[in-house]
């Protein structure tokens, strides 16, 4: 059924027609050829990291092999490079992929955001596209795109399945950054937590990095030792769970489905169908259509989702919880949506007040009442 909705959404996104997107601005013209073909088109995409994490860079190609599929895309139209971060190797890439005759370029990590906006100046042949980022819209430039999915939807019914699990009430948070993309997704997990179980606390430690499997797994191991019985995360490897699970505490993944790593451990996963995106960009600029600067989509497109959860570790009355929570989303109802109150007590958000995202990088930066950020 994901699947069928998803393909449906992809099917109204080329047209322009999906609400929760800037598609380019009711431009009703017939669009001019764009001179490509899905048999001749050239895609580059740059990886922070690589398909051994089984995280976000794992689903990140997933969302490239799942596009190629659809649009008839072959190997040989497509060239990756793993392990990229920010800084010249970013430079690098982006330069050899241009060489190459890439007609679009794909950029996964937020770092590689100046990269591609310096590219997308000098290449204005070539169509620039960049996870997670929040250049785009501001550059004015018609070459230069940003999008993401709308993961606090997710988070927060992820974190419902963790607040009826913990019997501690102290959950754990390995965060990669202190950035606003982290801050998001770690509040709204809270929130959910929160929403089933108002005593619930949770310690988060940051690591500074993206993807460090062993420090990950140390961060986890800390938090359990505070007490924390539920593992979250935002990282890019599956460590955390694993640790949660030598433990004999449980965990929510991130990313991809990470039930089969930590069987005894995992309760769900937030994820990404990054596939969504890239078809709906891939199929617009073959076509000769125009893709709006920036980009947000979510639970009612499929862009994110759950796993299924795991029946050998979540509470009785956990699915139903998430799935009233799930159906008032997809109602209109918004995570962040107050009484909010800060870390120090201030009030963020009155009651029924809502925040509402400026642009599709998450840019919530408050830690609010019942999170503590360990040093």
């Amino acid at each position: 059924m994901k699947k069928v909705i998803a393909l449906i959404m992809v099917s109204l996104l080329s047209v322009g027609l999906l609400a929760g997107c800037d598609g380019g601005g009711g431009n009703n013209a017939a669009p001019a050829a764009s001179g490509l073909s899905f048999d001749t088109v050239r895609l580059a995409f740059v990886h922070v990291g690589d398909t051994a994490d089984r995280g976000y860079t794992y689903r990140q190609h997933r969302g490239t092999t799942d596009m190629m599929a659809e649009l008839g895309i072959s190997e040989e139209q497509v060239l990756n490079f793993w392990n990229i971060p920010p800084g010249a190797a970013a430079d690098t890439a982006i330069l050899e992929a241009i060489e190459w005759g890439a007609d679009m370029i794909f950029a996964t990590s937020f770092g590689h955001g100046p990269h591609m906006l310096e590219a997308a100046e000098d290449n204005p042949d070539i169509k620039f596209f960049h996870a997670t980022g929040n250049l785009a819209k501001a550059s004015g430039l018609d070459n230069f795109h940003n999008y993401f999915g709308n993961m606090s939807q997710a988070r927060y019914i992820s974190g419902i399945a963790a607040g009826l699990r913990t019997e501690t009430n102290v959950l754990g948070f390995v965060a990669a950054h202190p950035n606003a993309e982290v801050i998001t997704g770690l509040t709204a997990f809270f929130m959910g937590a929160q929403s089933v179980n108002p005593d619930v606390e949770m310690y988060v430690m940051f690591m500074g990095v993206w993807n460090n499997p062993t420090l990950e797994a140390q961060l986890a191991q800390a938090l359990i030792d505070r007490g924390a019985d539920v593992i979250g995360q935002h990282a890019d490897s599956s460590a955390a769970q694993t640790t949660a699970e030598a433990n004999g505490v449980w965990s929510v993944g991130y990313n991809n489905d990470m039930i089969p790593m930590a069987p005894n451990a995992v309760l769900v996963s937030p994820m990404f169908d990054w596939s969504i995106y890239l078809t709906y960009a891939v199929r617009t600029v073959v076509e000769g259509g125009v893709v709006g600067p920036d980009f947000l989509a979510g639970l009612e497109e499929g862009m994110v989702f759950l796993s299924d959860v795991n029946p050998a570790t979540i509470v009785p009355g956990t699915v139903e919880a998430m799935a009233e929570a799930e159906a008032k989303i997809l109602g209109g109802w918004n995570v962040f949506t107050g009484p909010i109150y800060g870390a120090d007590g201030t009030q963020l958000l009155a009651d029924g007040e809502e925040w509402i995202e400026p642009l599709s990088a998450p840019s919530w930066t408050h830690i609010i009442r019942g999170i503590t950020v360990v040093e």
